[in-house]
């Protein structure tokens, strides 16, 4: 019988270690320096060097899921996890706001479409309107999932072309970057993409759209309120629309707000 209560007494002290060992880790891991941040595809570059730099100053980990801004926003919504997030254009923050998922918002860099056709132009695109010729084929972003694609379809309906241009659209990518490259390969004669996402590629020429045509959006960012690291996300977020970090924006293609 004693070896018995004893057998018990240690299998309670064992389980009861085990226990706390558990509790140990679970507490460890809501605690650790790490930042979920929802991002869109497009901002990769910036975002990357924000990142590291941002770790190497606070020493908290910035943790991204690169998706199309509107597939970032779906996530969000299912999972209603995460820190930050930070889309292509400030209609995917104000869905955030009026469903009450961040209350904290900065505005950062300015967002600019443009015309991306292969080195060369080969089909001797001019102008938005040039998407309506005859045989050019042309690429968008998918308007469920990627902020230019959504920016795209309101642009050519704002020009009242819109249905011309889909007669000769030939693909719709989730994310801006794969249009970039579908572009970059010539398998499209012209493409809609954020202006900073063709900076510096020597396989792509850009055709600037008239001001009085053009979507200028702007980029924000944002603290999701469900976020367990309340001022953790805050700083991230001042720092992405700080100096420092508007600088690393720019070094990538992007243009401050009121900058011309």
């Amino acid at each position: 019988m004693k070896f018995k209560n004893f057998l018990i007494g240690v299998l309670i002290a064992g389980m009861f270690i085990l226990g706390f060992s558990f509790y140990g880790c679970s507490k460890s891991s809501k605690e650790t320096n790490t930042l979920l941040v929802y991002s869109g595809a497009g901002l990769r570059k910036p975002m990357d060097e924000i990142g590291k730099t941002f770790e190497k100053q606070y020493g908290i980990q910035i943790q991204y899921n690169y998706e199309g801004s509107a597939q970032n926003l779906s996530q969000i919504e299912l999972s209603q996890e995460g820190d930050v997030y930070i889309p292509g254009a400030k209609h995917y923050i104000k869905s955030c706001l009026d469903k009450g998922y961040v209350k904290y918002t900065k505005d950062v860099v300015l967002h600019i479409p443009v015309i991306a056709v292969p080195k060369g132009n080969p089909a001797n695109i001019k102008s938005l309107e040039d998407l309506t010729n005859k045989n050019v084929e042309v690429i968008l972003g998918d308007e469920r999932a990627a902020a230019i694609g959504r920016v795209a379809q309101k642009m050519l309906k704002k020009n009242n072309i819109r249905d011309r241009v889909e007669k000769n659209v030939v693909t719709k990518d989730a994310t801006v970057n794969e249009v970039v490259v579908h572009i970059t390969m010539a398998q499209g004669d012209a493409a809609i993409v954020w202006e900073d996402n063709v900076a510096g590629n020597d396989e792509v020429d850009i055709v600037r759209i008239d001001p009085e045509k053009n979507l200028i959006k702007t980029i924000p960012i944002g603290a999701l309120t469900f976020s367990e690291k309340n001022e953790m996300a805050k700083k991230f977020v001042n720092f992405v629309a700080s100096e420092k970090g508007k600088e690393i924006f720019e070094k990538h293609g992007f243009k401050r707000i009121g900058k011309k």
